[in-house]
Parts: structure tokens; C-alpha cells; sequence
């Protein structure tokens, strides 16, 4: 049987939501990305922690930190400062 990919949240007050776990050092290095490129466009962004939710971990626990922009998926492991500009530029 294949894995249901959960419904994403699309934070109402967030453009770019960045899935993350604890201990996670990429998580870390993507967040001071996201916070840096959403503070230059003026975008607003949160995390989410996978861990409270059963479906997200299944979804993404092997590809943390992933990146969301507007409801849709955008990165996984590394975010791309240029590429996540671009995207929000859209």
C-alpha cells in the first residue's frame, strides 16, 4: 500500500512554511535561511514541527527540513536562498 501524502497546512498568515524536527541540524541551517529571505520580501513564514502529527512524520521524516511556498512544496533538506527568493518574487 502507498503512503498517503498528508494534507499540508497552508498557514493562513504564512507564505512559507517550513516542516522541521528537533535535534535537526538542517532544520536549524533552513530556518535562518527562510528567516533571512522572508525578511528581505517582507513574506511571513513558521515552522512546524513534524513530530506532533503521525501523517507528517510518515510524509517527511526522511526529508526534513521541507519547504512550502503558498500550499506547495518547494525544497527538502537545504533551502536555497536565490530559489526561495525567486519564489516568493512570483
Amino acid at each position: 500500500m502507498i503512503a498517503r501524502r498528508p494534507k499540508v497546512p497552508h498557514a493562513r498568515d504564512a507564505r512559507v512554511v517550513l516542516f522541521t524536527r528537533p535535534g535537526c541540524h538542517l532544520c536549524e541551517q533552513a530556518e535562518e535561511v527562510v528567516a533571512d529571505v522572508c525578511e528581505r520580501t517582507g513574506d511571513s513564514w513558521t515552522t512546524v514541527d513534524i513530530t506532533g502529527d503521525r501523517a507528517l512524520v510518515e510524509a517527511f521524516t526522511d526529508q526534513v527540513p521541507v519547504t512550502f511556498v503558498d500550499g506547495h512544496q518547494h525544497d527538502f533538506w537545504r533551502v536555497d536562498a536565490t530559489r526561495l527568493g525567486a519564489a516568493l518574487t512570483r
